[in-house]
């Protein structure tokens, strides 16, 4: 399974998102975090914006909704033309139903976990999803260390997923850098959000590239 790199704007100039968004290019997505100061302690961005990204944008968005209420809220952004929409499991409802809603109106579907939400209870719904976002740090703010105690948690969704012959996709988001770009892979994930990693290298395309060298090199090690 070819390593997909989806690049966080949280890491880039606010006041220059459509020039940033061009920077990374050659990524597989953009990856861009829905903060409320409601679910997470931090403020993004909302619809409006969004929606405007997803115009301008010259890949695919993938968009991380870090918000309450997301049964509410979280349609709206694969109407704004999200590609993907992840959604916290510790905020929605009605988890299956807002899959299910988010896949009818054309987007990838997800579910995000925190570091210490298990992922057991959600590994009989795998058929609903499209993916599975374990998050590698405490979402709501970029820059912090990536924790390694995820790592079983990424490796029992992968062999979940194998078990059951289905192609979800299993993405890490939250300190993924060179240094431990390979262990996530190596764990079974095949999308890295990256976003201080990315946006703070001397060549954003050179370090896309070498990112998604080493995730591919540790993929097939297997």
């Amino acid at each position: 399974m070819a390593a997909l790199i989806a690049p966080s704007i949280l890491s880039a100039d606010f006041a220059n998102l459509e020039r940033d968004l061009h920077a990374i290019s050659s990524a597989d997505y953009a990856h861009v975090d829905v903060m409320d100061n409601h679910f997470v302690p931090n403020l993004t961005l909302g619809l409006p914006v969004f929606e405007r990204l997803a115009q301008v944008s010259p890949i695919p968005i993938d968009a991380h909704l870090m918000i309450d209420d997301p049964d509410r809220w979280a349609p709206a952004y694969a109407e704004a033309g999200a590609a993907s929409v992840t959604f916290h499991a510790e905020a929605a409802a009605a988890p299956v139903r807002l899959a299910r809603e988010l896949r009818r109106l054309g987007a990838r579907a997800g579910v995000a976990l925190r570091p210490a939400t298990p992922v057991d209870p959600f590994l009989d719904l795998l058929a609903e999803v499209d993916m599975i976002l374990v998050m590698t740090v405490e979402p709501g703010f970029g820059g912090q260390s990536f924790i390694d105690g995820t790592l079983p948690k990424i490796r029992r969704a992968r062999e979940a997923v194998s078990e059951a012959g289905l192609d979800v996709w299993i993405q890490v988001d939250g300190g993924v850098s060179r240094s431990t770009i390979e262990r996530a892979a190596d764990a079974g994930a095949n999308v890295f959000v990256a976003g201080s990693a990315v946006y703070g290298a001397e060549s954003v395309p050179g370090e896309i590239a070498t990112l998604r060298a080493l995730a591919d090199r540790a993929t097939h090690r297997h």
